[in-house]
């Protein structure tokens, strides 16, 4: 049996052919690595083959591990779609908040999709009390944190990579523009945002670090907060406070509902998607633009309608916090408004994802509103600082 998982091209040859080199690359690599692709490169079909034919060849059950139940669904229809449907009879796909509690437990392959989510110090409990013989992680960047990343290469080492502009350049997503438009603070918001600044100054100083290295702060409060190490407990409280409320006031900033409707008002006939950064201020967004808002404080059975209500056709503007950030398919969607940042850059590389599946002559519009000169400013130049097509407006006005 030879280490081959796709033996001829599909009619979409391009797609086809990166995922061929993909699970090639996997599978000489002894069936055990990453697979690191951007958003609509077809991760998911590279998750099916792989347990399809594992299975087949070699037996045995297998696991599918992903962080939503909207993905466990994706998956069973993923199965459906591409003819493998008799593998489910022999895998399982459940959530990582599930799957950390299972032991020993061996299974033939696992798949672990939007693996970034899976390494935390609970989730990743699984991989060290079960076994399993061959590993597929996939997500679409390596993780930011130092930790998380060499666990990652120790654990499955990468295989294969492509970015989201090589993406673009294969044409296996849609080309993008993304404008950053800066917004400013009401004079009561820059003095809460003030306030939560210096508390989170000081309480750095008072953790030890004279080089003010934020890592090292932020180290140093968990350790001190969780007893293993002495240290000011209510300066390592008041760091975490002060990162916290200086978020919060830049993620509420009020204007940024007024700008998101001036955008919208430039794409009257397009379905528009508008991420927030908390699930109030995405209701406020919502009722703002008279649109829809689907988060993980609704129960299952709403959060259905809603997406069947965008997806017709029926409300054009979907409001959304982190809950559509993986698994969300919606190629008839164009543009996007992302008005609340995260210090991580993979957040905002998911939800450009959304906007770029293909569709004919489509060109992604992406509008992300930040508050100038704050620690917002800060993240957004560090999560598009390998990206193309990126405009600087100077005001709203130049949309």
């Amino acid at each position: 049996m030879t280490n081959t998982l796709i033996t001829s091209m599909t009619p979409l040859k391009i797609k086809d052919n990166e995922q061929k080199k993909a699970l090639n690359a996997w599978a000489k690599a002894g069936f055990k690595g990453s697979i690191i692709a951007g958003t609509g490169f077809g991760k998911s079909r590279c998750g099916v083959l792989a347990a399809a034919h594992v299975l087949k060849e070699y037996g045995g059950t297998g696991l599918i591990l992903v962080p939503t139940t909207q993905l466990q669904k994706q998956f069973r229809e993923e199965f459906l779609k591409w003819g493998k449907e008799e593998a489910l009879d022999s895998l399982d796909i459940i959530c990582y908040q599930s799957a950390h509690k299972l032991r020993g437990k061996h299974y033939s392959i696992v798949i672990c999709d939007e693996v970034h989510l899976g390494l935390s110090p609970i989730y990743r409990r699984f991989f060290t009390n079960n076994m399993f013989d061959k590993l597929l992680c996939m997500t679409a960047t390596i993780p930011e944190e130092d930790e998380y990343r060499k666990l990652l290469v120790n654990l499955a080492p990468i295989n294969y990579l492509v970015s989201l502009d090589k993406c673009v350049e294969l044409g296996l997503v849609a080309p993008y523009e993304i404008y950053c438009v800066p917004v400013s603070m009401t004079e009561e918001e820059t003095k809460a945002y003030k306030e939560a600044n210096d508390l989170f100054v000081k309480a750095q100083y008072k953790l030890g670090d004279p080089n003010n290295n934020f890592r090292d702060a932020f180290t140093n409060a968990q350790m001190v907060i969780s007893g293993r190490r002495s240290g000011d407990k209510a300066a390592a409280r008041d760091f975490y406070k002060g990162i916290r409320d200086r978020k919060t006031v830049v993620q509420h900033a009020v204007i940024k509902k007024e700008c998101a409707k001036t955008i919208i008002s430039e794409y009257v006939d397009k379905k528009v998607l508008v991420f927030s950064g908390s699930n109030a201020f995405t209701d406020e967004m919502a009722e703002h633009l008279d649109g829809i808002a689907y988060h993980s404080g609704k129960s299952k059975k709403k959060r259905e309608g809603i997406l069947e209500e965008f997806k017709s056709g029926e409300n054009k503007i979907l409001c959304s916090t982190k809950a559509l950030n993986q698994g969300f398919d919606s190629p008839d969607s164009e543009v996007g408004i992302i008005a609340g940042l995260e210090s991580k850059a993979l957040p905002m590389i998911q939800r450009i994802g959304r906007l770029l599946r293909l569709s004919e002559d489509k060109i992604g519009k992406i509008y992300i509103l930040y508050v100038q000169d704050s620690q917002e400013e800060k993240w957004l130049k560090n999560a598009v600082l390998n990206l193309n097509n990126i405009n600087w407006l100077n005001s709203i006005d130049d949309v």
